[in-house]
């Protein structure tokens, strides 16, 4: 792996260090959320999560989005660029993970409830 693959890795492997960040990450695969849903499909507390998305917007993995009153959080196009056509499995360039295929077709059908995997 050259210095650049690496480097350009590394912010995301620093972003989903943390296993309440591949939760979050998962759940908005399956489509924009408000920090409110996030709270109930994940039951992290509100600080919690709004701190989670501040480290994944500044790594360029998520968005937010205003709607009225309600901030949305949505995956950017460059992040969702990384997330394979069958929605299981995401290439960072260093490395590829794998989401099994039974929590990946439960996330897409019930907008993400299900838990993120890597393969080993």
């Amino acid at each position: 792996m050259s210095q650049s693959e690496n480097s350009s890795c590394t912010p995301f492997l620093k972003a989903f260090a943390d296993e309440s960040r591949w939760r979050l990450v998962q759940r908005l695969l399956a489509g924009s959320k408000t920090v409110s849903d996030l709270v109930t499909a994940t039951g992290l507390s509100q600080y919690n999560v709004s701190k989670h998305l501040r480290v994944l917007r500044e790594t360029g993995i998520v968005e937010p989005r205003r709607e009225g009153k309600f901030v949305h959080y949505g995956i950017t196009q460059a992040f969702q660029s990384r997330v394979g056509a069958d929605q299981q499995s995401l290439n960072l360039g260093c490395c590829s993970f794998h989401f099994d295929r039974e929590v990946a077709a439960t996330a897409i059908k019930m907008l993400g409830e299900s838990s993120l995997e890597r393969d080993p």
